[in-house]
């Protein structure tokens, strides 16, 4: 079981796609260019405080919103470690696997955490926070084999001897 810690930065319910990543950057060159504009809706700071390994906890609903694979990519892009959140919208959640961004659902941490504060994740099994462990639902191996690979395309390369 993987195991590991980061530091938490806290967001609310219903955070969309348009919020993550703003549709005039869009037409940046590439993801890297994208990353200062990520979250800037909400919070212009956010992007530039985030460092690598460190984790989003939010409310219900995030990535709802466009289909747009680039909110995924950049959140990953910033180093962020995982999502925990309430609920996902449900392409979101597809197009994060693809891109290899770990999601985890849980709907009582985001209530008990703090900003700043580090938490514990062991994948598939719980996440400590303040020495209490909640629980969480593991995901199918073929898609933590993707998000291990670091998403679909490295996975399908790897399973067909490509890479």
């Amino acid at each position: 079981m993987e195991q590991f810690s980061g530091r938490v930065w806290l967001l609310g319910d219903d955070i969309d796609t348009d919020i993550i990543i703003p549709t005039e950057y869009l037409a940046l060159k590439t993801v890297e260019d994208m990353k200062p504009f990520a979250f800037s809706p909400l919070r212009p700071e956010l992007a530039g405080q985030i460092k690598e390994g460190d984790i989003i906890v939010a409310g219900k609903n995030f990535g709802c919103g466009s289909s747009r694979e680039q909110a995924p990519e950049v959140i990953k892009a910033l180093g962020i470690r995982c999502v925990i959140a309430k609920s996902y919208a449900r392409i979101f959640f597809r197009n994060s696997i693809n891109n290899g961004l770990l999601l985890i659902e849980n709907p009582d941490l985001h209530d008990a955490v703090t900003e700043g504060e580090t938490i514990e994740v062991a994948v598939g099994d719980h996440i400590t926070c303040k020495g209490k462990d909640y629980p969480i639902s593991t995901l199918p191996q073929n898609l933590l084999d993707i998000i291990n690979a670091g998403g679909l395309v490295k996975a399908m390369r790897r399973r067909n001897g490509l890479d």
